[in-house]
């Protein structure tokens, strides 16, 4: 099964492939922004295996953070 975790954009490193940091409910980590070329600060993205794969709307990312934050460990390999 794959899983993808939702992160608000919150820093653009630049660079080639495209970096940035996500934020992941207090976690932050790098990740690789080439699937995901218009994504912005501030916006909402899937995150799978350090690439962010798409944008995603707030109410969304909010939604599936609040499902995965509701399962016990269910941060642990974001937070490792």
């Amino acid at each position: 099964m794959c899983l993808g975790i939702p992160g608000k954009l919150v820093e653009l490193l630049g660079g080639t492939p495209p970096m940035g940091v996500a934020d992941f409910g207090g976690v932050r980590r790098e990740i690789c922004l080439a699937y995901a070329p218009d994504a912005g600060l501030g916006d909402y993205v899937i995150v799978h295996v350090g690439f962010a794969i798409s944008v995603v709307d707030e109410r969304e990312a909010a939604r599936t953070l609040a499902v995965i934050q509701a399962i016990p460990g269910g941060l642990d390999e974001i937070s490792g």
